[in-house]
Parts: structure tokens; C-alpha cells; sequence
């Protein structure tokens, strides 16, 4: 594929964002503020959001999948979540209290009738924040020295898991045994040796593995969906319940992603089963910065500071934005507006009509297009084969991908170059029109390539 065409287009029709992002770079590192956000040959600067749509700084617009990492289910500017928004400040008066106030127990009460698994709830600003807290109190409560973490799962950019998220084929290691291999340069290698990395989706060496070391592991965090998109298989999942069961193992769930976006009860409801904690965020701020960890009260009341413990034995957890109104606010707006009969249903049948319009269209054209997903999210794979864990994704064309998402952004349509697809209620007719134009005009012009 000829990227480098492909680039010089775009740079070509957008002088505005690379102009932006050239004075950006002499302030902020790296002219983003999180690496993530960038792509060659400069990401493109937004001004405008509406419903489902972004408007860059070139006044060019575009169908939006990227919906703020998933955050938005609801899409941008909801009614709903501005109108409990600004009810905060007529009725609290304050974005933030530090300090507790009535939104937090609501919130609280609402989760527990989603998620059966949380008996207590805990607040935190972030799903970093979340998965952080969850792995300290399943070290603490089991008394134990490392954790186990999946190849290509992500939670966050703390030491302890950023870890063989996405590591080097050739440094990888055995399939069923893989090696930590660090994310980021500066990482102890205290973590490295700590964090236990486990294949997904192969049982026998994961048994194998977390049978062996039982001693040694405390925690075992997931994505019961790697990136949100590649399920686990349901009998990998019961399986791994049990025997974190049997072998005092925390089972930890991050549901940063699939929580409300699989089912409203997330991907714990579509399996049936229940973790010992989870950790939440993006949805359940409505688009305000947000993190909760829920679960078994006997793990999560070892970070109460009302127990008769010394403050040694008590695991630590503070942040003076934990819970603050206008997250609770959002996050309660958007819960309840889609919980309300048939509306998670709708953009989940929305979902699945797009993705079988795009995978229609790959065959029309003879591209191998799979749209790889459950519930709102999907992903599109350049691949023959089945794709079940990170190593598969080897085999996939990266490269026609990457042009995909350039002549995709040509015709008006964005996610992030090689990121997931998320839904929102206000991706309709139109959005979906326009999306299944562009990806056609897209594929007519990947066969010519």
C-alpha cells in the first residue's frame, strides 16, 4: 500500500490542523497530550461536536466512531447529559465538593442494579485509576507478591499492567508462555517480574501457568474482550472463574470498554458471570472523567478507614475528584436514558446492520473485511483467518487497514487510523448512510491500489 500518498493527500486538504499541530509541538510534548492520540502525519484538530458528528479546523465534518475512546454513548451533546449537567450548578452550586454529597449513593445504588456482581462501589477519576485500585486491594487481601495479566490487554498506563500490551512478535516468546515485555521505557523491573503474562483464549496454558504459580499470584485482571472487540470464549471464561476460585485468585474484570457497550449489565451479564471486582470508566461518566471499582464487600471494606485496623493494614485510597458532581451527573443521565426500554437495543441493531453492510461491501469488492465485536463495538480486520487473541492479529494486513482509515477520513468518516468502532444512539440513518457511502468508495478505490 502507498501510505505515503495516502498521508500526503491528507496533509494536502488539512494545512489548518498540521499548522496547529506544528505550533502545538513547540508547547506541548509531542503536540498531543497522550501518545495515543497520535498518527502520521499529524492527527487532525477538532473545533465542533454534534450528535455524531466532528467538524476539524479545515471545516471538514465526519461521522464519528472514535466517540471519544467509546465514552459517548449517547453521542455528543446529548440533552439529557447537558441538562443534568447543568442542573449541577443550580442545584449543588459547585463542580466539586471533595467531600461526600448525594449523587454518590445514587450512583452507587444504580450500578448495583446493572452489575449483581458489585456489593460496595468505590469512585475514581479514571479507568487507570480503577484497574490501579482493584489490583491493590486484590494483593492486599490475598496476601500475595504478582499479579497475571493477558498478552495484548491493555489497562492502563501504570507500571503493573503496561506490560506486553503490545509486544514484538519476535520478542514475545512461547505462545503459551509468553514474556513481560515492557510498554514504556523507564518501567522497574520490580513490575516485570511481578506481572505474570497469560495467553488468551488457551485454556490449558493458562491453567497450566496460574496452577503452578498459585502461591505466588493474587490478582488475575482481564478484558473479558481484548481492545473491547475479540471475545473471550464463554467456556475460557467460566473456566477461568472457577480456578481462580479453587486457587484463592482475585478475578478481576476490566470492563473500561465493554461496561454498558456489550449489554447495560456488560460483558459479566453477556458471559453470566460474576468477577470478584471490576473496574468501569469511560460510559459511566457520560463524557466527564470517571472510574469506578466494584465488587465483593470483604475486598473492597479493606480500604474503609472506619475499620478498627492500623492505618498500615488499611489500603489507601483517595482523590479529591473521586465522584465529583458533574461526572455522577453525566454518567446517571446516560445510564438511565439507555436503560429505558428498547434504546440500547436500537443502537445495538444499528450496530450490527452496519456491520453487515460493510462486510457485504468487502465482499462485493473482494477485500477480506471482517467486522470483529458484540454489542455497540466492532473493530475492522484485514484477515482470512479467525482472529481469538493478540497473536492472531499478526496475520492481519495492518497496511490496507491503514490506507482504509486514510481514504476513510477522505470521505468524511472517523476513528482513529487502526482503532475500534463505537456506536451511539446518534448514529442513525443518516451516519449510517454516509458511513456505508464512504466505505464503499473506499474499497473501490483499495482495489485499484
Amino acid at each position: 500500500m502507498n501510505i505515503s500518498a495516502l498521508q500526503a493527500h491528507y496533509r494536502e486538504k488539512r494545512p489548518k490542523s498540521a499548522s496547529f499541530f506544528e505550533q502545538a509541538k513547540n508547547h506541548i510534548t509531542g503536540g498531543v497530550n497522550g501518545n495515543l492520540r497520535f498518527f502520521e502525519p499529524f492527527p487532525i484538530t477538532f473545533q465542533e461536536a454534534k450528535g455524531a458528528w466532528l467538524f476539524d479546523l479545515d471545516g471538514m465534518r465526519y461521522v464519528d466512531y472514535l466517540l471519544s475512546y467509546g465514552a459517548l454513548l449517547l453521542g455528543h451533546g446529548h440533552p439529557s447529559v447537558r441538562e443534568a449537567v447543568q442542573r449541577v450548578w443550580q442545584e449543588q452550586g459547585t463542580s466539586s465538593f471533595g467531600a461526600t454529597y448525594p449523587l454518590e449513593l445514587d450512583m452507587a445504588k444504580e450500578l448495583k442494579t446493572l452489575y449483581p456482581s458489585f456489593e460496595q462501589v468505590r469512585f475514581t477519576n479514571s479507568g487507570l485509576e480503577a484497574t490501579l485500585f482493584a489490583l491493590r486491594l486484590a494483593l492486599a487481601f490475598t496476601g500475595k507478591s504478582h499479579i497475571a495479566k493477558f498478552e495484548g490487554h491493555y489497562h492502563g498506563s501504570h507500571d503493573q499492567v503496561l506490560v506486553s500490551v503490545n509486544p514484538d512478535w519476535e520478542r514475545a516468546g512461547d505462545p503459551q508462555s509468553p514474556q513481560a515485555i515492557p510498554e514504556s521505557y523507564g518501567m522497574s523491573d520490580y513490575y516485570l517480574k511481578h506481572t505474570v503474562v497469560l495467553p488468551f483464549n488457551d485454556w490449558a496454558a493458562c491453567e497450566t501457568i496460574l496452577t503452578k504459580r498459585k502461591d505466588e499470584i493474587g490478582a488475575v485482571i482481564l478484558e473479558p474482550m481484548l481492545s473491547g472487540y475479540i471475545a473471550a470464549n464463554r467456556d475460557f471464561v467460566m473456566r477461568l472463574r472457577e480456578l481462580t476460585k479453587q486457587l484463592g485468585i482475585v478475578l478481576i474484570f476490566d470492563e473500561v470498554k465493554t461496561g454498558f457497550r456489550i449489554s447495560l449489565g456488560g460483558a459479566q451479564a453477556f458471559y453470566g458471570v460474576q468477577p470478584d471486582l471490576t473496574a468501569l470508566g469511560k460510559i459511566v461518566g457520560g463524557g466527564f472523567p470517571i472510574g469506578v471499582v466494584g465488587g465483593k464487600r470483604e475486598i473492597l471494606e479493606l480500604a474503609s478507614p472506619s475499620h478498627s485496623r492500623n492505618r498500615g493494614e488499611t489500603v489507601f485510597h483517595s482523590g479529591t475528584f473521586n465522584g465529583n458532581p458533574m461526572s455522577l451527573a453525566a454518567g446517571l443521565a446516560t445510564i438511565r436514558h439507555v436503560a429505558q426500554p428498547g434504546t440500547f437495543e436500537r443502537i445495538v441493531a444499528r450496530t450490527t446492520r452496519l456491520r453487515n453492510e460493510i462486510e457485504s461491501l468487502g465482499q462485493h469488492y473482494g477485500i477480506p473485511v471482517k467486522t470483529i465485536g458484540e454489542g455497540t463495538i466492532f473493530n475492522v480486520v484485514l484477515v482470512e483467518g479467525e482472529i481469538t487473541n493478540y497473536r492472531d492479529l499478526r496475520f492481519a494486513r495492518k497496511d490496507v487497514r491503514l490506507a482504509l482509515d486514510f481514504l476513510l477520513m477522505d470521505h468524511g468518516v472517523y476513528s482513529k487510523p487502526l482503532n475500534r468502532f463505537s456506536m451511539s444512539e446518534a448514529h442513525g440513518d443518516e451516519e449510517i448512510r454516509a458511513t456505508v457511502d464512504a466505505f464503499e468508495r473506499s474499497f473501490a478505490v483499495l482495489k485499484k491500489l
